[in-house]
């Protein structure tokens, strides 16, 4: 019985083109190597279907071609191995895939490793700290109602949370200083370009910022409920008595490391003044200036509690010093250290989640990310 294997070895056979009244022919010979060189066959010529006949291990397969297409293209594809061979992968092709993937598989396990060595830490140190307190709790050095155990302030917290008293406070706190925080960044970048920029004003008001920012936040709410009662007004001045002058200086520092080049090169340019100042100055200063930014935020944050916990009542609401407060009036230590964590967390959640990497990534692109071994 005929096989029909296109494995079978290939038998020499004759080629017969019908259709082209007889002026072309040609006869398909084995090369020996899996491969069958068709004849030329003018293929201008082709306007009708033709019939091609040729034998594989001693079966007869005929394929009708179609007048529209060479006949030649569609021999070659059939009588041949070349084409075959064209579309197959390259060894670089496969190797340039083997590599991507070794490539994707690095980068996944480099940043699984970087998330790793960014999480365990914290949270070691969190494990310490509660093994710590644990272990003084069981010693009995403070009475239990004074120093409770880390179980009882998680069960205020939860009560807390609960009944939305947390949340509101925690909701409060975080609107006022936000709000707090982005009218600082208003007030204290153009002021600090001022400063940063004209010799007079630095000269004159240089002193008096960092004096400003020396100063204890909480000396200003006395004067404040004076001046705005008990209203959000007095939150958000001491807020800004404690964020703006961080945000100064900060700024007038970055703007004072700024290599002269980049000056030289913005005037020769044709930088005018505010061109040199939006376009090279400043992305120039940014390192310094987002350093200024962290410290007005934490500024603002102590501004902000401090607030909270002195002026209490009136329309000034209910924060997180105020929950704190509460908690110190009614002798529950176990709802004071559950808002003074929350206070903490609350902290450490902005520095993470918002100035850590947008200060990565900017040093970062200036080649200037810290090292640490």
């Amino acid at each position: 019985m005929p096989s029909n294997s296109l494995t079978s070895v290939l038998e020499p056979t004759d080629v017969r083109l019908d259709g082209f009244d007889g002026r072309a022919s040609g006869t398909a010979q084995p090369t020996g190597r899996d491969e069958v060189s068709p004849s030329v066959v003018d293929t201008a010529s082709v306007v009708e279907p033709v019939e091609t006949t040729f034998a594989i291990a001693d079966s007869t397969v005929s394929v009708i071609a179609d007048s529209t297409v060479p006949v030649i293209a569609g021999l070659t594809r059939n009588l041949t191995t070349s084409d075959s061979a064209s579309t197959a992968p390259s060894v670089g092709d496969v190797e340039a895939g083997l590599d991507a993937l070794q490539t994707s598989s690095r980068d996944t396990a480099k940043t699984g490793r970087a998330l790793l060595s960014r999480i365990l830490p914290p949270l070691l140190a969190v494990g310490i700290v509660l093994a710590i307190w644990q272990a003084v709790v069981w010693a009995e050095v403070m009475p239990i109602w004074n120093l409770p155990s880390p179980a009882m302030v998680l069960d205020a917290l939860g009560r807390s949370w609960n009944s939305g008293q947390l949340r509101t406070a925690l909701f409060t706190s975080l609107e006022r200083g936000i709000v707090g925080f982005l009218f600082a960044v208003l007030i204290g970048t153009p002021v600090g370009m001022l400063i940063a920029r004209v010799k007079w004003v630095r000269v004159s008001f240089g002193p008096i910022i960092t004096g400003l920012q020396v100063l204890p936040s909480v000396a200003w709410v006395p004067a404040a409920v004076i001046w705005f009662g008990l209203s959000n007004a007095t939150v958000y001045f001491v807020i800004l008595m404690g964020a703006v002058p961080s945000i100064i200086n900060g700024l007038v520092a970055g703007i004072d490391q700024v290599p002269p080049n980049l000056r030289r090169v913005g005037r020769v340019l044709g930088a005018g003044r505010i061109s040199m100042m939006t376009k090279i100055i400043l992305p120039a200063a940014l390192p310094g200036f987002l350093a200024g930014l962290k410290q007005g935020w934490a500024f603002s944050w102590r501004a902000l509690m401090a607030a909270e916990i002195i002026a209490v009542g009136g329309a000034i609401g209910f924060g997180l010093g105020a929950f704190l407060q509460q908690g110190r009036d009614l002798i529950d230590m176990s709802a004071v250290i559950a808002a003074i964590l929350t206070i903490l967390v609350v902290g450490i959640a902005i520095e993470m989640l918002f100035f850590s990497p947008v200060e990565r990534g900017v040093l970062r692109r200036r080649g200037l990310g810290a090292e640490t071994d």
